[in-house]
């Protein structure tokens, strides 16, 4: 078995957890290059992910940003890729449902079951003119959930998850802004503090923002959040806290729509953020539509996505390794 482990020490609170990962993964005759991530190297996603073909598994370890911008880099290449969580709220982890030990996860990559999953890709001019293309996993958007993003910088680290909800309380009376919105063809008009497109839906708390959101359905979701102050935001959240998956009591204050190809324009510039990465600069207009089945995720018996057969293990090696299968 050959392994690249491309992992981002800068992500999250610096745990060690990758390596305890590697440790269990390896048996005796296997081989593991491991590539770190470096600051200020734009163009080190490329380099790093260019022979990935020539590896069994490859590895990506650190935060939703890293992680999105490494399975952009991998799309419609047919890689078997593991995700290790690394990162400070691992959302795109949590919504593929793997479980997290790293043995456990070790385990499910000698196994080799996999799914292949989509991924949104956005489009948008910045305020000089210049046309930028983008892969997200999670969600991207503009207005209220950028702002949160920018504010929850500085307490990170410290603070962990925490930041995001010390950021919003901050920000009682957001901008509220016009949104012309085209799904597939179908335009709509709405008014909120967010327009938000999303591959996944899930946030903290398992809290499905729309019921049925999935990646493996070739569609993205466009999410408005049709309030004019943080503390309407507290409704949806409770609802969500009672109803996870949103199917019961629905969702309050927020309106979805569901399709391929999204177009947003707002009634006046925007911050906007890519997979909780917020932008510099302003945008008034953005692009985006679905990657179907663009990457090959290894999944275990605890994902949503799992598979239900009895398939050998890919690579062996796993009779002392943990649960789950």
């Amino acid at each position: 078995m050959r392994v690249l482990i491309i992992h981002n020490d800068a992500s999250g609170f610096g745990s060690d957890a990758i390596f305890e990962f590697q440790r269990a993964l390896m048996r005796e005759g296997d081989e593991c290059v491991l590539r770190m991530l470096t600051k200020d190297a734009p163009d080190q996603n490329k380099s790093l992910t260019e022979d990935a073909e020539d590896f069994d598994l490859v590895v990506l370890s650190g935060g939703d940003g890293t992680i999105a911008s490494l399975l952009y880099m991998l799309r419609n290449r047919d890689v078997l890729t593991c995700v290790f969580p690394s990162g400070t709220a691992n959302l795109f982890f949590a919504n593929l449902g793997n479980a997290s030990e790293p043995s456990a996860l070790a385990r499910a990559c000698r196994i080799g079951h996999s799914v292949h999953t989509d991924l949104g890709e956005i489009m948008w001019l910045d305020d000089k003119g210049k046309k930028h293309r983008q892969g997200f996993s999670l969600m991207a958007g503009m207005g209220f959930d950028a702002q949160i993003m920018q504010a929850a910088i500085p307490a990170k680290r410290a603070m962990g998850q925490a930041a995001y909800f010390a950021a919003a309380i901050a920000n009682p009376k957001p901008e509220v802004k016009r949104f012309r919105i085209t799904v597939d063809g179908q335009t709509y008009e709405r008014t909120g503090i967010t327009c938000i497109v999303a591959n996944n839906a899930m946030i903290q708390g398992d809290i499905e923002l729309v019921p049925d959101c999935s990646m493996t359905d070739g569609m993205l979701d466009v999410i408005v959040a049709e309030v004019d102050a943080t503390a309407q935001l507290l409704r949806p959240l409770f609802m969500g806290l009672v109803d996870h998956e949103g199917k019961r009591i629905g969702r309050p204050h927020l309106e979805s729509f569901r399709g391929y190809d999204v177009k947003v324009t707002a009634s006046s510039p925007a911050q906007m953020e890519i997979d909780g990465d917020p932008l510099e600069g302003m945008v008034r207009t953005y692009r985006a539509r679905a990657l179907p089945e663009c990457n090959r995720l290894i999944v275990d018996s605890l994902s949503r996505y799992a598979r239900d057969d009895d398939a050998e293990p890919l690579f062996g090696g796993t009779e002392e390794m943990a649960f789950p299968l």
